[in-house]
């Protein structure tokens, strides 16, 4: 062979081989992220991942920690029993990737651009802010954002995404739940209200006032705001007190904030009655320190099962919890927030779609997550379900009004 002939040939083989790993590659890749053999990113014949940016350190800790303890403690125990079987007949174990964003929404950000490229969805996190920070970015990824711990509407919104969806009531249907239980009270009411200077604290104070429209018998006095970088907000409190307003409507995220005002109020001897949110509202973690016991009522809302609340001491549901909770998620103690046993519920959610993904595939995935009505997730309370398929709505949307009994909670029907 001459040489010229010889090049010619080794060019074209070359060429060849070129075409066909071009080939190969954009078959491997959908648009939902589809790897080799038609998969999604972060899912094999055996096992899923999933990722989790969410606060392991600074303030929200206690909380942040929890929504990992919980879907580790539900996904550790199902892997244990053998893993989860998926509707295209495979079973897999259930893996969690966790990174630390410290509340701050640029960590959020990076922690999402360094676990995009090996995880399914993105679960459990919690916080507003944080969550919105890579929101866009996991919309134009094509990559799940699910079961948050966020109320902030803009998630259930499917015209705007079919790969979002966040878990627990939006923050306007918590504030709402408050706003009628006080305009059904037949009463005259004073309301001051502190509310966070964002997404968060506006939605709850949007709901307190859809709920009180029209009633004639409440009147809100004075409204501010804080930063939630701000340490203190001992000024705020002391202009509320001012107004001698017997109801104090507190839309706020930050656990030692939650504590300080409370502690605040009774140095002012202003003790009027308080709602919190869920989030906020923890028996142990905030309501104890701050001497709740000191005021006439503190209400809040849930739509989870408390297990340090008495009445649910010999739950068997808190019972497997508990359990599990210590044995996979590394969490020794009866939880003071409600995040780990939301984020347990999150995984029994998740594995509700498992079970109905006839392939291996996000947009798959999405669409069995949004197919689930009317399912009684562990730890669930009597009234609340979960409803995925209501556009415009979190996976729990129904909540239940509480009062704080120097315990726990106790469900009330009537405010005062």
């Amino acid at each position: 062979m001459k040489l010229k002939d010889y090049q010619r040939l080794t060019g074209a083989i070359a060429l060849i081989a070129a075409v066909s790993t071009m080939t190969v590659a954009g078959c491997g890749r959908g648009r939902d992220g589809a790897s080799h053999g038609g998969a999604s990113t972060g899912i094999t014949d055996s096992t899923i991942t999933l990722g989790i940016t969410t606060p392991l350190s600074g303030a929200t800790a206690g909380p942040g920690t929890c929504t990992v303890a919980g879907i580790k403690a539900y996904f550790g125990a199902a892997n244990a029993a053998g893993g989860v079987k998926f509707g295209d007949g495979k079973t897999r174990k259930v893996e969690i990737k966790s990174l630390d964003d410290a509340y701050d929404p640029q960590k959020a950000k990076a922690n999402y651009d360094q676990l995009k490229g090996s995880v399914f969805a993105m679960t459990a996190g919690l916080g507003t802010p944080t969550n919105r920070a890579y929101r866009t970015a996991a919309i134009s990824d094509k990559v799940p954002q699910v079961l948050v711990m966020t109320g902030d509407p803009i998630f259930n919104d499917t015209s705007q995404s079919p790969y979002q969806l966040s878990l627990v009531p939006a923050y306007p249907n918590e504030g709402e739940a408050f706003g009628k239980l006080l305009a059904s009270s037949g009463t005259a009411h004073k309301v001051a209200v502190l509310s966070q200077n964002d997404d968060y604290g506006q939605g709850y104070v949007e709901g307190l006032k859809k709920g009180i429209e029209g009633a004639s018998n409440i009147k809100i006095v004075k409204e501010l705001t804080y930063e939630a970088t701000d340490t203190s907000v001992d000024a705020q409190i002391t202009e509320l007190a001012a107004t001698g307003a017997d109801v104090m409507f507190n839309a706020m995220s930050i656990t030692p904030l939650a504590i300080a005002s409370l502690q605040k109020a009774q140095q002012l001897n202003w003790k009027p009655s308080w709602f919190l949110p869920s989030n906020t509202s923890s028996p142990a973690a905030i309501l104890k320190p701050g001497n709740a016991s000191a005021y006439p009522g503190v209400y809040s809302v849930s739509f989870a099962k408390a297990p340090a609340s008495p009445a649910f001491a010999n739950d068997p549901d808190v019972k497997k919890f508990l359990s599990d909770l210590k044995q996979y998620g590394s969490y020794n103690e009866t939880p003071a927030f409600p995040h780990c046993m939301w984020s347990y519920m999150a995984g029994a959610i998740l594995e509700q779609a498992f079970t109905k993904m006839t392939e291996p595939t996000r947009d798959n995935f999405m669409k069995a997550l949004r197919g689930i009505s009317d399912f009684k997730a562990p730890l669930m309370l009597d009234g609340t379900s979960v409803n995925t398929s209501v556009d415009k709505q979190p996976a729990v949307s129904a909540v239940v009004v509480q009062k704080y009994n120097g315990t726990g909670y106790a469900t009330v029907e009537n405010f005062g």
